[in-house]
């Protein structure tokens, strides 16, 4: 039985942070419909990051604000992730995918000028992270239905970046490792603002 049930509050001692092998892992996929089990660490994860915006709660709780987080950044290996985001638009929306995986993606590629943060690193890393401007995700949702998703600008970058996660790839990985900001050749890429 998992600890994370549905009223587990996550804090960040149970973010996982880099070097933990985990992290380095090809998440295993769920069986769909997802368990109860499943079901329950999901709501666990997604309410982590609603707490970890909530100015009060989070500085009661010492939370570091994510938009993102992956099973394997709880120490589980299961392909599932929760987000919670606001889109270009200014809405607030949720996501909680079982076994995503992106179908397409634009050929035009953006990035983050000031990086990317991650709840599992705890330093600052400077560099430019190249991402598809646009994605397509299909995944399925917590009553096993199948989803297809499109994501531009912000959240694809937050999809791609927990895609990541689930297939062993930390953000870092990304980064030109010679001149951190140093672009890819060859592709229609810009920044995000």
């Amino acid at each position: 039985m998992s600890k994370f049930t549905r009223d587990y509050f996550i804090l960040m001692d149970d973010i996982v942070r880099e070097g933990d092998p985990i992290l380095r892992v090809k998440t295993e996929p769920v069986s769909i419909p997802p368990s109860e089990e499943d079901r329950a660490e999901m709501a666990a994860m997604m309410q982590f990051l609603k707490n970890s915006q909530d100015e009060e709660i989070a500085k009661k709780y010492k939370l570091r604000a994510g938009v993102g987080l992956s099973a394997n950044q709880i120490g589980l290996n299961k392909r599932m992730f929760a987000a919670y985001l606001t889109d270009e638009k200014g809405q607030t929306k949720e996501y909680a995918l079982f076994n995503p995986k992106v179908i397409s993606h634009s050929a035009a590629m953006t990035y983050l000028p000031e990086s990317e943060g991650c709840l599992s690193v705890d330093r600052i890393i400077q560099g430019f992270v190249p991402r598809y401007e646009k994605i397509q995700i299909k995944a399925y949702d917590e009553e096993g239905n199948e989803l297809k998703l499109r994501f531009k600008g912000f959240p694809a970058i937050v999809m791609q970046h927990e895609l990541d996660h689930l297939d062993g790839i930390m953000f870092y990985d990304r980064i030109n490792p010679d001149n951190p900001f140093k672009l890819p050749a060859n592709v229609q890429i810009s920044s995000l603002y």
